[in-house]
C-alpha cells in the first residue's frame, strides 16, 4: 500500500466519527477545487460592475471600470489552472476540446471559458483602449510603443465615425456579456445543484446562491483595490464611487444571505432522512468555517458595518476617512466569508458518509499541486498579472477621475 496514503489514514482515523465507508474517509476535492469557484466567481462579479456603466450607465462608478475589466481577465486567465493542475494527468487537457461531451457540464467549460474569454472580454477590453493605444503609441518608443501598436492592430483611426462604433460595439458585447458571466459561473453551482446523490449539494437555488456570491466576491474585491491602488498610483479616492459601489455591494450581500437563509429553512423543512448528519456535520466539522466565517463575519458583521455606516452618513455626516476605513474592512471580511462559502460548498459536501451514519475530514497538505502554498500561489498570481496588465494599459487616469483629453499624458506616466 502507498506509504503517504498510510500516513494519512493514520492521521484520519482518529478524528472520523460514527460509521463511514472506507473509500469515503479520504477527501478527493479539495482546496484546488475550492479555489477554482472562488476564482471565476470574481470574474463574474468584476464584468457585472463594469456591466453597470456601459449598460445601466450608473457614471458614479465610472472609476471601476476599466480596473473592473482588467481585473476580470487576470483571474480568468488562472481560472482553468486550478482545475488542470487537479487532474492527475494535466497534460491531457486538451482532449476535453478535442473530443467534447455535450452532455457533460463540467467537459463544457472549456467551450464557456473560451467564449467568455475570446468572444466577451478580450473584445470589450480592446474596444475600450484601442483608441488610448493609438494616442499612448505616438507618445512612446521602443518596445512599449510596439507593444500598443501591435495590440492597436494598426488601426490609427481616431475618427468620429471609428469611436462611435467603439461605443456601439462596447454596448452590444456588454450586453451578451451580463448572460455570458452568469454562465461562466453558474454551470459551476449547475455541476453542484445537479448531484442528486449528495444532500448537501443538490438543491436548485445552489446556482442562484453562487451567482450571487460572484457577484458580491467580484465588487468587493475591484473595490479593495480601488481603495489600495488609488492613493499608490497619486490619486485622491472617490468617495462619491465608493459610496455608490457599496450600495450595490449591500444589495448583494442582501440577497445571497437571503437566498442562502431561503436554502437552510428550506432543508429544514423538510427533515429528510440526511438532516440529522447534516445538523451535526454543520455543528461540529463545519462550525468555525460556515457559522463563525461566513455566516458571522462574511455576512452579518460587513452589513452592519455598511448599514451603520449609511444611516450615521445620512444623520451625522461621517467623516470620509472613517468610511473608507469601515468600507475597507467590509470588503476584506467579505471576501474571507465568500472563500469560506466556497470551502463549505466543496469540502461539507464530501465530509458525511452515503449512510448519513458518519462524519471525516479533510487533511490539508502544505506542499505539492494540492497542497495550501500551491494554492495560495494561484490566488496570488492573478494579482501579479493585474500588475502586469495595468502596466500595458493603465487605468489611472479613469481611476483618478480626469477627463478624457489627457488620456495621452495620464497613461504614458
Amino acid at each position: 500500500m502507498n506509504p503517504e496514503l498510510i500516513r494519512n489514514l493514520h492521521d484520519l482515523l482518529p478524528q472520523i466519527q460514527g460509521y463511514i465507508y472506507p473509500n469515503e474517509i479520504e477527501i478527493h476535492w479539495g482546496l484546488l477545487i475550492v479555489v477554482y469557484p472562488y476564482i471565476t466567481g470574481v470574474v463574474a462579479g468584476a464584468f457585472i460592475l463594469a456591466s453597470l456603466v456601459k449598460v445601466f450607465n450608473v457614471t458614479e462608478v465610472q472609476p471601476l471600470y476599466r480596473l473592473s475589466l482588467l481585473t476580470a481577465l487576470a483571474y480568468l486567465l488562472v481560472a482553468p489552472m486550478a482545475l488542470v493542475s487537479h487532474l492527475g494527468h494535466p497534460g491531457r487537457f486538451y482532449e476535453i476540446l478535442l473530443t467534447p461531451n455535450t452532455s457533460s457540464a463540467m467537459a463544457m467549460f472549456g467551450f464557456v471559458y473560451a467564449w467568455y474569454l475570446m468572444g466577451v472580454l478580450l473584445l470589450e477590453i480592446w474596444f475600450v483602449h484601442r483608441t488610448d493605444m493609438i494616442e499612448w503609441a505616438e507618445h512612446e518608443t521602443g518596445v512599449m510603443r510596439f507593444i500598443h501598436r501591435t495590440l492597436a492592430l494598426y488601426s490609427r483611426d481616431t475618427g468620429e465615425v471609428a469611436v462611435s462604433f467603439d461605443h456601439k460595439a462596447l454596448k452590444v458585447i456588454t450586453i451578451v456579456g451580463i448572460p455570458s458571466a452568469f454562465l461562466l459561473h453558474g454551470y459551476v453551482g449547475f455541476i453542484f445543484g445537479s448531484i442528486k446523490a449528495n444532500p448537501w449539494w443538490s438543491s436548485v437555488l445552489i446556482p442562484i446562491v453562487f451567482l450571487f456570491s460572484a457577484i458580491v466576491s467580484g465588487i468587493a474585491l475591484v473595490i479593495l483595490l480601488y481603495m489600495i491602488l488609488t492613493p499608490l498610483t497619486g490619486g485622491k479616492i472617490s468617495m462619491r464611487c465608493v459610496d455608490k459601489a457599496v450600495d450595490f455591494l449591500f444589495y448583494a450581500v442582501i440577497v445571497d444571505f437571503s437566498l442562502e437563509l431561503v436554502d437552510f429553512i428550506h432543508r429544514v423543512y423538510q427533515s429528510e432522512e440526511e438532516i440529522k448528519i447534516l445538523s451535526e456535520m454543520v455543528m461540529s466539522k463545519l462550525f468555525a468555517s460556515l457559522i463563525i466565517i461566513q455566516v458571522l463575519l462574511g455576512m452579518l458583521v460587513p452589513l452592519l458595518l455598511i448599514s451603520l455606516t449609511k444611516i450615521f452618513k445620512k444623520r451625522f455626516h461621517l467623516n470620509e476617512d472613517l468610511r473608507k476605513m469601515v468600507y475597507f474592512v467590509a470588503v476584506i471580511l467579505i471576501q474571507f466569508g465568500i472563500f469560506a462559502t466556497r470551502w463549505n460548498v466543496v469540502i461539507g459536501g464530501q465530509m458525511f458518509s452515503k449512510s448519513f451514519r458518519g462524519l471525516t475530514t479533510y487533511k490539508m497538505e502544505f506542499g505539492g499541486l494540492e497542497g495550501l502554498l500551491y494554492a495560495i500561489f494561484l490566488l496570488a498570481l492573478p494579482i501579479i498579472i493585474l500588475a502586469v496588465l495595468t502596466k500595458i494599459l493603465p487605468p489611472w487616469k479613469e481611476m483618478h477621475g480626469q477627463p478624457a483629453s489627457e488620456s495621452a499624458e495620464a497613461a504614458g506616466s
